[in-house]
């Protein structure tokens, strides 16, 4: 383990940058979703996904990692299938803008998680831009309150609040995995914990629907993001506290509203745009608090 100093607002802003890229993710897997089904979505992006990170981690030949350490891999993979199975069949069924904004109930969880685990000081900048932002979310649930929701929407809702829940947990674990391993290994091994447990489902669901030609580009585009967001991320959380990034996921807001509007006529509402406000002065405040603080971690190396 090799000392680095590094300036927290570069990893807060990589972990925008994941959220960014991941967000354009979701807009393709909502698609991918509503053409071939959750299953065969899920499962086909997480062989190629597998294909993309092995092609990125295997060459290098590096060491095994511990026992100790690849506990912690297959955690995380485990949480993340959960989390992307409840997430991606809830998108299929809610608006795009809806959905991010039912999962803003996670950075909050995390902020608890990270003290309570990670024995991480919640500084008042990162509590207070929390707090911001979730007020922006309150005020989206105000506005989706005064709409008719059918009972696809509110069982899709649920899925998605399910999906938060395992969030919660997968951003605590994404520092605690970053200070252990590089990015390439935890994105590898992720990938392969991943699709192991799709695979695992074919004897009880049978053999997914293999997509057509114009859906394969599109799985390789979905897949390609979800590697590079993940590489972000884990350089991101090894440079700074879960508690202070975990306000970063807000911003995805603002990438849901644009693309549910731009590409599926998702009509964002004034009390849309009043939320986003919000949620980007919380982002604000959690990053001018924390950039005046240069901190010193350690790296895997």
């Amino acid at each position: 383990m090799n000392r680095v100093v590094q300036h927290p607002i570069q990893a807060f802003a990589a972990a925008l940058a994941a959220v960014g890229i991941l967000s354009i993710m979701d807009a393709v897997m909502k698609a991918l979703v509503l053409a071939i089904g959750i299953y065969a979505v899920s499962l086909w992006r997480a062989v190629v996904t597998l294909i993309m990170s092995g092609a990125l981690y295997l060459p290098r030949r590096l060491p095994r990692p511990s026992r100790s350490v690849m506990k912690i891999h297959v955690a995380r993979g485990v949480i993340v299938t959960i989390m992307a199975g409840l997430f991606f069949w809830g998108i299929g069924r809610v608006p795009l803008a809806q959905a991010i904004a039912l999962t803003f109930i996670a950075p909050l969880i995390a902020l608890m998680l990270a003290a309570a685990f990670l024995h991480e000081r919640i500084g008042s900048r990162s509590i207070l831009g929390s707090l911001a932002a979730f007020g922006g979310v309150i005020v989206i649930v105000l506005g989706q309150a005064r709409a008719e929701l059918g009972p696809e929407v509110l069982l899709g809702s649920l899925a998605i609040i399910g999906s938060a829940l395992c969030y919660a947990c997968n951003i605590v674990m994404m520092r605690h995995q970053a200070l252990a391993a590089k990015p390439l290994e935890i994105t590898f091994f992720q990938s392969l914990t991943i699709t192991i447990l799709w695979l695992s489902l074919i004897p009880f669901a049978g053999m997914p629907l293999w997509p057509a030609g114009k859906w394969w580009i599109w799985i390789w585009v979905a897949a390609a993001m979800s590697t590079t967001g993940g590489l972000l991320f884990a350089w991101a959380y090894a440079r700074a506290e879960a508690s202070y990034l975990a306000v970063t996921e807000y911003s995805a807001f603002l990438w849901a509203a644009a693309l549910g509007w731009i590409v599926f006529s998702e009509r964002v509402s004034l009390y849309t745009v009043a939320g986003a406000v919000l949620i980007v002065g919380g982002c604000i405040v959690a990053a001018r608090g924390k950039s005046k603080q240069p901190g010193e971690v350690e790296v895997a190396t």
